[in-house]
């Protein structure tokens, strides 16, 4: 599979930094509707996802929806980092479905660790729908 060609490129995709508040993160999660955003360190490498839920206990801990409260707390902290585990840019076909049937969407990284796009459920299959055809 050439994951470069069904992938949503980085610039397409809504995607946070570690070092972002908190309020900055829901802030993106109500923008776009999304249960699942990629963040990033500083370098731009993928270090994992921060979910809904992820937020949602953190409301839960600190007791409050004020968003002024959650400036202070940053994407680093509430994030799982073993969560939505990254796809390297050339990872074999079997490997790529496996992923696809865990997540919703999977982070494609290059050699460096650095995010390159996700890899979207729907686009994959559109692959498997095209690959069929031919």
């Amino acid at each position: 599979m050439n994951i470069a060609k069904w992938m949503i490129p980085k610039v397409l995709t809504a995607h946070l930094r570690e070092d972002s508040t908190v309020r900055q993160g829901l802030e993106v999660f109500k923008k776009h509707g999304y249960t699942a955003v990629p963040v990033l360190d500083e370098g731009g490498h993928y270090i994992g996802c921060v979910t809904e839920g992820d937020f949602l206990w953190h409301l839960l801990s600190t007791g409050t929806t004020d968003l002024k409260a959650h400036e202070r707390r940053s994407i680093g902290s509430i994030i799982r980092r073993d969560f939505c585990p990254a796809l390297g840019i050339d990872a074999a076909d079997e490997v790529v479905k496996d992923a696809m049937m865990n997540q919703n969407f999977v982070p494609i990284v290059d050699d460096r660790g650095a995010l390159c796009g996700i890899l979207t459920r729907k686009r994959y299959m559109e692959y498997l729908a095209t690959k069929a055809d031919s």
